[in-house]
């Protein structure tokens, strides 16, 4: 009887496991299936999103570089995206419950939905830009001089992106004024 006490435990274990590995396979592969661009457009909110997006430098540019919707707006590393997909579900809530189901009430929240995107970006110091950008790669040399200067004051001052590249892969949402928060260097004492 100890034997077969030790099979059934032994058997509920191995099948334990399996459905584990099942279950974790299928729940990474529905993650992932979320964080094509294809996905992220299929709402018809955001098809004047990526209109807007194709005419910037992140979508078309001399290099060939190519920065994709969850390259901007989905973390990396595995904790901090699902953080930020239980944080989108929020944005598919209004989507179904109609808060944001046409573009003429999406365009209405733009500003606030806006907001949130970068207040997020900024609390996590950039982390996406910085996927790609590095200020300890710039060769301040060879960007124009207006370029330069605000990278070296960005290093000096510990600003990060989000703080002066809002519109940078989409228009400025109507009612946004960006001298009402684009960091400036602080005015230096005469003394």
């Amino acid at each position: 009887m100890g034997l077969f006490s030790k099979q059934g435990t032994f058997k509920i274990l191995f099948f334990g496991f399996v459905l584990g590995i099942i279950f974790w396979g299928g729940f990474n592969t529905a993650l992932e299936m979320t964080n094509k661009e294809s996905f992220c457009i299929s709402c018809h909110e955001m098809q004047n999103n990526y209109e807007e997006y194709t005419s910037t430098i992140h979508y078309s540019n001399r290099t060939g570089v190519k920065a994709t919707c969850p390259d901007c707006h989905v973390p990396k590393e595995w904790i901090h995206k699902i953080i930020r997909k239980i944080k989108a579900s929020n944005e598919v809530y209004h989507k179904l419950m109609g808060t944001i189901d046409t573009q003429e009430k999406f365009e209405a929240h733009r500003l606030e939905l806006a907001k949130d995107e970068w207040a997020r970006m900024l609390s996590t110091d950039s982390r996406e830009c910085r996927n790609c950008h590095n200020f300890d790669s710039m060769d301040l040399d060879k960007q124009e001089a207006r370029s330069a200067n605000r990278h070296e004051q960005a290093i000096e001052y510990g600003w990060t992106c989000i703080q002066c590249h809002k519109g940078i892969a989409h228009e400025l949402p109507g009612g946004y004024d960006p001298a009402d928060d684009t960091p400036s260097a602080p005015e230096k004492s005469d003394s």
